[in-house]
Order: C-alpha cells, then sequence, then structure tokens
C-alpha cells in the first residue's frame, strides 16, 4: 500500500504542472468580435487597427487573449443569432462594430460591449450619458449628421459650378434622417438641388440608378450604410461609366474607386477599442468609462479616379488630403 502512495503521489507531481497550465489556459480571455461585413484575409484596415491596438498593449492572440468572430456577410437578419452564440460561449467581452449594436445588446444586457462610432448612443438609450454610459456598454462614437455640412462644402469646392445633386441614402439606418436634415440645410446654403434616392432594399438600386440617368446630376452623395457598403461595388462601377463625381463616408469607398471621403478615422475608433477591453478585461466596469467622440477627420481623394471623369482636383483640397490614391 505505501509503494501505491508513493506512486500516487508521484504521478500526482508529474501532473501538477499540465493541470496548472490547463487551469491557465482556461482562464485566457475572449473577446467576441461581432461584424455585419464578410472577414477578409488580409484583415480590413479597421480590424487591422483593433488586432495593432491590442498588440501594443501587450496581448498576443492564442497566448493571453482569444478572438471569436462571428461574421454575418452582410446579411443583417443573422445577427442576433450570431450574437447569442457569442454569449452562449460566455465570452468576457463583445466588441459590436458598426451596424450590429443592437443586435449585441438585445443578446445581452450583462456582458460588456464595446462599441465603435456608435450613432447617438443617449438619444437611442444604448447609455445614459457619454461620460458616464451606465450599464454594460461603452466605447466610441460620432454623429454622421455633424459630417453633412463639412461633405458638402468640400464638394463643392472641388466642383464649383456644381448645382444638382443625387444623395443615395437607407433611412432606415441609425443617424440617416439626421444626416439628409443636415444634408439639406447645407445644400441650401450653397444652392445645390437635392435628389434623394432611397436604397432600403437591394431591389431598390436598380431603380436609383435609373433615376440618374433620366435626370444626370451633376455629382453623388452616398451615406455610409451597411446595404451601401454591401453593394459599394456597384456604385462605384455605375458612377465611373456615368462619369459622376462621388463623395462618401467611408474610407473604403474611395479605396475601391470613389472619387473622396470625408469622415472620422475609423481605424482609430477600431484602435480605442482594445483600449476598451483592456480597461474592462483589468477590472474597469464599462458603464464607468467616459465613451470618446473622434478628434481625427480624415479626407481622401483618388486622383486615379479624378483622371478618368477629367476632373482636376484643386490645390486647396489636395494640400489638406490625408490620403491620396494615385
Amino acid at each position: 500500500m505505501r509503494r501505491i502512495g508513493l506512486a500516487l503521489a508521484f504521478a500526482l507531481t508529474l501532473l501538477a504542472p499540465l493541470v496548472v497550465e490547463a487551469q491557465q489556459a482556461a482562464k485566457v480571455p475572449r473577446i467576441g468580435y461581432l461584424v455585419l461585413s464578410p472577414l477578409v484575409d488580409p484583415p480590413s484596415a479597421e480590424r487591422q487597427a483593433f488586432l495593432t491596438g491590442l498588440r501594443e498593449l501587450g496581448y498576443v492572440i492564442g497566448q493571453n487573449i482569444a478572438i471569436e468572430y462571428r461574421s454575418a456577410a452582410w446579411n443583417r437578419e443573422l445577427l442576433p443569432d450570431l450574437a447569442v452564440e457569442l454569449v452562449d460561449l460566455k465570452v468576457d467581452v463583445i466588441m459590436a462594430t458598426p451596424g450590429t449594436v443592437d443586435a449585441a445588446r438585445q443578446a445581452t444586457r450583462t456582458i460588456p460591449i464595446v462599441i465603435t462610432n456608435g450613432v447617438d448612443p443617449v438619444t437611442s438609450g444604448l447609455v445614459t450619458s457619454l461620460a458616464r454610459p451606465g450599464g454594460n456598454i461603452t466605447g466610441t462614437t460620432f454623429e454622421p449628421a455633424e459630417m453633412a455640412s463639412k461633405r458638402l462644402a468640400v464638394l463643392k469646392e472641388a466642383l464649383p459650378k456644381l448645382a444638382r445633386l443625387a444623395v443615395l441614402w437607407n433611412p432606415s439606418n441609425e443617424g440617416a434622417p439626421l444626416e439628409w436634415q443636415e444634408t439639406q440645410a447645407a445644400a441650401r446654403v450653397l444652392n445645390v438641388a437635392l435628389q434623394s434616392l432611397e436604397v432600403r432594399d437591394p431591389k431598390d438600386f436598380p431603380a436609383a440608378f435609373s433615376a440618374m440617368k433620366r435626370k444626370r446630376p451633376d455629382a453623388v452623395v452616398t451615406f455610409a450604410s451597411a446595404i451601401t457598403s454591401a453593394y459599394r461595388p456597384i456604385i462605384v462601377e455605375f458612377a465611373t461609366k456615368q462619369r459622376l463625381p462621388t463623395m462618401f463616408g467611408l474610407r473604403a469607398d474611395v479605396e475601391a474607386g470613389g472619387l473622396m471621403s470625408y469622415s472620422p478615422s475609423a481605424a482609430d475608433s477600431f484602435r480605442r477599442g482594445a483600449y476598451y477591453i483592456d480597461r474592462i478585461l483589468k477590472g474597469a466596469k464599462p458603464g464607468d468609462l467616459p465613451m470618446e467622440q473622434p478628434t481625427k477627420f480624415e479626407l481622401v481623394i483618388n486622383l486615379k479616379t479624378a483622371k478618368a471623369l477629367g476632373l482636376t482636383i484643386p490645390q486647396s483640397i489636395l494640400v489638406r488630403a490625408d490620403e491620396i490614391f494615385r
């Protein structure tokens, strides 16, 4: 019996490090990353900024942090189930990227949620205030409506003869009605007539394009939304064939061939998402972490597109550009 006891003790001594290692592995925090767009490789600029932010804070994927990705691949109807999957996995925190916040919020009121570029979170009831959000949600926020007048001013400077402007937008998108109101106000000041083209569903695009062919505008402004992002290649192709200058709300639209965009830096917002997650994993409550508003805005120009359209972008705009695609 004594020999058996010694053998058992020896075996337990050998197994102890493995048990500790397994316990440590089990304690690696997990981030749930919920995204509406498809996951691509290499990562998008926004996701890369998030990963870079984590790395700068000392996190190494697979060692001291794990990420559970869930992508709806532009199918918004999948988001509620994907959010529930992350909750069922008992992730430590959910990174809810634009377009996924409602699904994450409906799935849990206890797991911390970090949002990026949330639209008017106070009015929508997501948080109590920006300074002290309360609840389980925090992150970064901005108002798309604030950008409307600036986009039109830049477009008018680039196209002094601008008189008719088509606006491609989804009225049901978060913040879109306010953005439309601000666009109308800016258009009145600049003496520009607007042509509202609503795209709530894929079937709306052919009608919108036909309307622009019948009543040709001088340029097109597109409000950022899930559907306009999903149909980005089609919008850019149509505008290029029709030789229509475009102003977008996302840098990625210009990278894909659009003419210009003016917006907060999405990459900066995603990088700050890593900061919030770090604070939460170290014990901070999301409701105590003040929400941040953007301080950096990007003017992005595609000179290759300008050349294809036969446009010369004024030097006054080029010197203010944060990035130029040639």
